[in-house]
């Protein structure tokens, strides 16, 4: 049977040639209908999983870290060592190191390719949020922001515990923006944005610039100021017209449609973890 097309889907009618095809939200306000979710963390998960993944699913550590611990001796089943391969289910105790794991909510991380017109706040009386617009099961949140006139890649998760350890930047993680401005500019201007601009009284981090076209180019940051390209442009002389994001670190927007999201693959998850781990590790040998 033929599919009816979705009307929210629809190309909203423009003036302009927009650079990146992030649709607008639906002009109803309402959330997208759920078959545009790529991969609703809903399903149905079996009450007996490895106990490599009871750790994730608790939001701690990887598999491969939790299987370095169950070899190291330092899990436990119901008081029993824990081998490679056990299983456990809910009302098992689990321990690391002797301290009890509790069983919980699992833990959420998604990607998301945000739209134009969408706010980042968890503020639900605000129209046209980011949590209403998603419609997740759980209580999430968004991992920093994107402007309500930017659009691109955003994540949210359910964990607190990460949230200040990708957006610390001293931790220097990279994200990555496709940017157009309203009139072509010249070496001079990439130059001058990689070396750093004063905006609000401090210059930003050297950064990463390349030309795309006469008026498009790609910036690459470790800091994440407010509304920081449009302030960085501004102060060059330049109005951005599109802001597009398309890499948060590892995790990129690739395979994601307009208003679309999903959960991170486990790979994802896991070089995500990996690289946090190891910023923690470099800010406490400095």
């Amino acid at each position: 049977m033929k599919k009816t097309p979705d009307k929210n889907e629809k190309a909203e009618p423009s003036r302009r040639v927009r650079l990146y095809p992030s649709a607008r939200i639906p002009k109803t306000g309402r959330p997208p209908d759920s078959s545009r979710h790529a991969s609703p963390v809903t399903s149905h998960v079996p009450d007996a999983c490895r106990i490599n993944k009871f750790f994730t699913q608790q939001g701690i550590g990887s598999r491969r870290e939790a299987d370095q611990w169950i070899e190291a001796g330092r899990i436990t089943i119901n008081g029993r060592v824990a081998k490679l391969g056990d299983r456990v289910v809910p009302g098992d105790t689990v321990a690391r190191d002797g301290k009890v794991v509790a069983w919980g909510n699992r833990s959420v991380y998604i990607k998301f390719h945000k739209p134009l017109g969408v706010t980042t706040t968890c503020e639900l009386d605000v129209p046209d949020n980011i949590i209403a617009y998603i419609g997740h099961a759980q209580r999430i949140f968004p991992i920093g922001r994107l402007d309500k006139d930017s659009s691109g890649l955003i994540l949210l998760t359910n964990d607190g515990e990460i949230v200040n350890k990708v957006l610390r930047a001293e931790h220097g993680h990279e994200k990555e923006y496709l940017v157009q401005v309203g009139r072509p500019f010249d070496q001079t201007f990439l130059d001058r944005l990689a070396g750093g601009v004063v905006i609000l009284d401090k210059m930003t981090k050297p950064c990463t610039a390349s030309r795309r076209g006469p008026r498009e180019f790609r910036l690459i940051l470790t800091e994440g100021r407010n509304r920081q390209i449009r302030r960085m442009c501004e102060a060059l002389g330049y109005r951005v017209t599109a802001l597009h994001r398309v890499r948060i670190m590892n995790i990129t927007i690739e395979g994601l449609a307009a208003g679309q999201w999903k959960n991170l693959a486990e790979r994802e998850q896991d070089e995500l973890f990996a690289t946090l781990r190891r910023s923690e590790r470099q800010g406490t040998d400095t």
